[in-house]
């Protein structure tokens, strides 16, 4: 018997997470920034993916509009595994085969995903003094160690 992580994650769960995350200080439109809004139901083919009405610019939106989930034919909750694999520091085909997806949908995913945290990582800024034991250039790269 093959138990795979996808029969196991609740896409409930996944999407309950998002909510929290994206929405920690309430439901906010993403268009106008508004936080007037109505429920509107769900998505058409996700009953966990709730909708809404903004009440200024009257434009609907969802858990998932304007993030880099928006517009995918993976489930969310392919993605949180995905994301989870990933940090195991996985190959993409062995996420690949884990996920049961092509190799190509697996290369999308792992570099949107990579660029998404990377764009919301913080700058780290490095003030006073600063020591480091070895640089080596290499070609116009910096490598420290």
């Amino acid at each position: 018997m093959i138990l795979r992580i996808n029969d196991v994650v609740d896409d409930r769960l996944c999407y309950e997470k998002v909510r929290e995350l994206r929405w920690s200080e309430g439901v906010k439109c993403p268009h106008r920034g508004s936080h007037k809004h109505n429920r509107h139901g769900h998505h058409n083919t996700t009953e966990h993916r709730y909708r809404y009405q903004c009440k200024d610019c009257s434009r609907c939106f969802d858990d998932l509009t304007n993030t880099i989930f928006q517009g995918h034919h993976q489930p969310l909750k392919v993605w949180i595994i995905c994301l989870y694999l990933m940090r195991l520091n996985l190959s993409n085909a062995q996420i690949s085969k884990e996920l049961g997806v092509s190799e190509n949908d697996t290369h999308v995913m792992t570099s949107l995903l990579r660029e998404g945290v990377c764009e919301k990582s913080p700058q780290e800024i490095v003030e006073g003094e600063v020591e480091f034991d070895e640089l080596y250039l290499i070609a116009g790269h910096f490598i420290y160690s």
